[in-house]
């Protein structure tokens, strides 16, 4: 896979947004994103294809096929990053559909249908909540307007920052149809690589919920208030989190649950924490079993809050249903890697992928091959090239089977 600038460590790529101990941060509409993105749009262009952009920056690298009226079969993933992210995490699943098309077009291979590799808009949801924004308009899910008032932390708008880089295209959100969806991703998890699988055929993904838990006590020095006359946000916060394990643990081994993002206010050594901000990632492959967790974090909050005399509010920000991806398409996967000799292995994905929202609208699913130890949205993140090939093969055999060959 010729991952350029933007992929693999090897011969110093990785070099657009390069992170701080060798990742990278290409945070979503930041100038790396717009930097990134340019050199995509070079690469595909210089591959014979077409790149479109839609109103939330979604871009779309067409191939024509013997038959243009016919819906493409589509592929891709992301390739903005977390602040602190590896260099294969939607990045492999994007030069990858690139590297299809150019290995498609060495072999002068023809298709019936056209063929799309796709770059979807603010997949991570670090920058602006939720995750999968854009695939998410495109699927129906968020309205435009809703997506463009969506704020970071310094309270940009997502709808200016796309303007400023130059990447709001023309087009209609959700305008361009699909024969199919395929997403090639690494596994962001140690199963694959435990099991000694070359590659993991994604029948389901696990539904997520994002709760963010906001905790109001009293700001006060830590020296001279008295222990019983605090309202400490802070340890009421250390208390909900205990909570939001336990309630995790209850649901083993599927259900998971943690809180990634934290701001603690006034954040100062000699000051008794007067506000907390937390996000709680809750996940789950059973939809009945996340509902179950969001109502007991609301109600063991709430009796945690009402104990401390701190006042405490939950507002979801973000989340969508278990998914269950297309049985005909998951078969294209696993024939594919048979039919090539990888081993391969059933997998539901822990993560959420703009595949969740695309299966809402065409028929989709989903590649995964293994990662070192199973680490991701870090910058030690690894693969192998044996494993990427791999991810690839089976992709190319997959796509080419709905795209339908044109025998010469």
């Amino acid at each position: 896979m010729q991952a350029g600038g933007l992929g693999d460590k090897r011969g110093g790529r990785g070099k657009v947004g390069r992170g701080l101990r060798g990742g990278n941060s290409r945070q979503t509409l930041t100038e790396a994103d717009k930097e990134g993105r340019g050199l995509f749009k070079r690469w595909c262009e210089e591959a014979g294809m077409t790149v479109g952009v839609d109103s939330m920056g979604n871009m779309f690298a067409r191939l024509e096929g013997a038959e243009p009226d016919l819906d493409p079969v589509m592929m891709g993933s992301h390739l903005a990053t977390q602040p602190t992210g590896g260099k294969y995490d939607g990045v492999v699943g994007v030069l990858g559909g690139l590297e299809l098309i150019r290995s498609r077009k060495n072999r002068n291979i023809k298709t019936k249908h056209p063929m799309v590799v796709t770059n979807f808009t603010n997949e991570e949801g670090t920058r602006y909540a939720p995750a999968m924004l854009s695939s998410g308009v495109f699927a129906g899910i968020h309205t435009q307007d809703w997506a463009y008032d969506r704020e970071d932390a310094e309270g940009k708008k997502f709808g200016d920052e796309l303007k400023r880089i130059g990447w709001r295209g023309d087009e209609e959100v959700g305008a361009r149809k699909m024969h199919a969806f395929f997403e090639l991703h690494i596994e962001q998890g140690p199963i694959l690589e435990a099991e000694g699988k070359d590659i993991g055929v994604v029948t389901h993904g696990q539904g997520l919920s994002w709760t963010q838990v906001t905790i109001t006590g009293k700001d006060a020095h830590t020296g001279s208030t008295p222990m019983p006359m605090r309202r400490n946000a802070g340890l009421a916060m250390a208390r909900v989190l205990d909570a939001v394990d336990e309630i995790a643990w209850s649901h083993a081994p599927d259900a998971v649950g943690a809180a990634g993002h934290i701001d603690v206010f006034p954040n100062s050594r000699n000051v008794i924490p007067g506000k907390v901000v937390l996000t709680v990632d809750f996940r789950s492959p059973e939809l009945e079993v996340i509902e179950d967790m969001e109502l007991r974090l609301r109600e063991q909050g709430q009796e945690i809050a009402d104990a401390m005399g701190v006042e405490i509010e939950f507002e979801k920000v973000g989340g969508f249903d278990p998914v269950k991806f297309d049985d005909a398409c998951v078969t294209a996967v696993r024939s594919a890697a048979e039919r090539l000799g990888y081993s391969h292995l059933d997998i539901i994905s822990g993560a959420g992928h703009d595949a969740c929202w695309t299966n809402r609208v065409a028929p989709t699913a989903m590649v995964m091959c293994p990662c070192v130890d199973g680490l991701s949205h870090n910058e030690d993140e690894e693969i192998s090239r044996e494993w990427a090939t791999a991810g690839c093969d089976v992709l190319l055999h997959a796509v080419l089977e709905y795209a339908e060959v044109v025998e010469e």
